[in-house]
């Protein structure tokens, strides 16, 4: 028998046994491979070994998902609340030692940082972040930045991530300071009615490292930092460019130190064939919502094909899929070719419509068709391949004109 703290009364053991295995029945869930950007973002900026920060409001699981990604990845969670320690926990308590003047004094570090380096591997998780006092955040410089914890260096297999809770929400909170907050690629967690009601009811989304190809690893590395370098090297202003209040300065912003990240990231997102929106995700993490819109915008103008290409080969164009970037292409088409209007070059602008037209809807053909026809000479023949277009092209345009 076993007496209840509240009622004083015998509380027969048995009853605890049954009550212990029904918490074991609700503990017990699955996991299954399902698409989530969010966790597929985090997963891919654990693999690649960069600091994450992730921001959401109390309550929305955001340690839940870490506990989860950890046990998907098979890696030890240590988890440290932030808030609660002093900087000496991380910078290291000094220890005065037989010989001071030949020895130094050697920072010792405290015995999670012990456990990690023991276990050689692990997810180092940095809870209530911003909670912590200024004080405390400064001695995480090293810790996020170096992986030093005192005198002890942590191993490579450790990867570190936190979490923190928006200053209005969070309990006596900080803003974060610029220093440690550019040592992050900030993630902003939110909760997604379907995979919240699946999970209550047993089944999680499975995080899995992302899967990278070898053969791709090379040209995924030089696609990232052409597509960085050109970006900066035309936009040099967004190259360090900090916050003018202290709430953006505590988010994320552009710096050669978190521009470095941006281009890790997109080296693995492309090695790993990421969706755009798990890449937009960690480039607007890594270096903001301006700067990391601007690039994605790059990334986009990048993907075009050339337009005197498509010219020079209308039979067998190769056009982007996606209808924005399609629509972009025959548009730069019909640029070159009033760039430099010849007769020969307006029907080859006429045959790449027609491959446009068999490749994809038609509705994309309007705006580029009607400019090009807006190019042609008094003396240049229409060609016979644009009656193909005439009937589609007008189909398409009414029913726009009765949707809007």
């Amino acid at each position: 028998m076993t007496l209840s703290p509240a009622l004083s009364t015998p509380i027969p053991a048995d009853e605890l046994v049954t009550a212990e295995k029904l918490l074991a029945l609700l503990r017990t869930t699955t996991t299954e491979p399902r698409p989530d950007d969010q966790l597929e973002a985090l997963a891919l900026a654990v693999a690649a070994d960069l600091p994450v920060l992730l921001w959401g409001e109390p309550g929305i699981g955001k340690t839940a998902a870490l506990g989860q990604l950890a046990a998907s990845l098979g890696l030890p969670l240590t988890t440290v609340i932030a808030s609660v320690h002093e900087p000496t926990d991380f910078s290291g308590l000094p220890i005065i030692g037989d010989d001071p003047t030949v020895q130094g004094v050697p920072m010792a570090p405290p015995q999670w940082a012990v456990e990690l380096v023991r276990a050689g591997r692990g997810l180092l998780f940095l809870d209530e972040l911003s909670t912590a006092t200024p004080a405390v955040q400064a001695a995480l410089l090293r810790v996020v930045l170096e992986r030093r914890v005192g005198a002890l260096q942590l191993p490579p297999g450790v990867r570190i991530i936190a979490a923190a809770n928006p200053r209005a929400s969070a309990a006596d909170g900080w803003e974060l300071s610029a220093p440690l907050a550019n040592r992050f690629v900030h993630l902003y967690w939110t909760h997604d009615r379907d995979v919240v009601v699946r999970g209550l009811g047993g089944v999680w989304p499975r995080a899995e490292l992302p899967s990278l190809v070898p053969e791709q690893l090379p040209e995924a590395v030089a696609y990232a930092r052409r597509a960085v370098c050109s970006f900066l090297d035309a936009r040099p202003t967004l190259i360090h460019r900090l916050p003018a209040t202290e709430t953006r300065r505590g988010g994320a912003w552009p710096s050669p130190r978190s521009w470095e990240a941006a281009l890790t990231l997109l080296a693995f997102g492309t090695a790993s064939s990421a969706s755009r929106d798990v890449l937009a995700l960690l480039v607007r993490g890594a270096v903001g919502d301006g700067a990391g819109l601007e690039l994605l915008a790059h990334l986009d103008r990048m993907e075009l094909p050339d337009p005197e290409s498509l010219l020079a080969d209308p039979v067998s164009a190769e056009l982007p899929v996606r209808g924005d970037l399609r629509q972009a292409a025959l548009e730069a088409v019909v640029a070159a070719i009033g760039a430099r209007p010849q007769r020969e070059r307006w029907e080859a602008g006429w045959r790449v419509l027609i491959r446009a037209l068999e490749t994809g809807v038609p509705d994309l053909l309007v705006a580029p068709a009607m400019a090009l026809a807006a190019l042609r000479r008094e003396d240049w023949e229409v060609p016979e391949a644009v009656e193909r277009l005439v009937g589609v092209i007008d189909l398409a345009r009414s029913a726009d004109q009765v949707v809007r």
